[in-house]
Formats: structure tokens, sequence, C-alpha cells
């Protein structure tokens, strides 16, 4: 079975960064993560159905 190659660069990886091959491309990684360049699309909520939820306090007062 093929190990699978670096999540950033492609090259080997290595036992002490798995899944990379060196910490420079473990903190390029990170730095995207940081960015947000790593995205999941949110398509369950409807903003429109979000607004007021958060102002709505049961009827309890003070």
């Amino acid at each position: 079975m093929k190990s699978p190659s670096c999540a950033t660069c492609g090259k080997p990886p290595v036992a002490r960064y798995s899944p990379f091959c060196s910490l420079r491309c473990a903190d390029a990684d990170l730095g995207r993560w940081f960015g947000e360049v790593y995205r999941v699309p949110d398509t369950t909520a409807d903003p429109d159905a979000m607004k007021g939820s958060d102002d709505e306090d049961g009827g309890v007062t003070g």
C-alpha cells in the first residue's frame, strides 16, 4: 500500500511531522487554517430564518 504524500507539497511524509514532510510544510498548512483559506460552506442555515432568534428571552424579564 502506497503511503500518502505530504499534504502541502507532495513529498513523502516524515513520521515526526505526519502527514507533512517537514515543520515548514506543517506551519504553512497551519497558516492557511489561521488565514481561513480552508472553509466548509454552511448551506444548512438560512440567514433570514435566524433573524431575531437571539432577541427572544422566552418572556422572562429582569
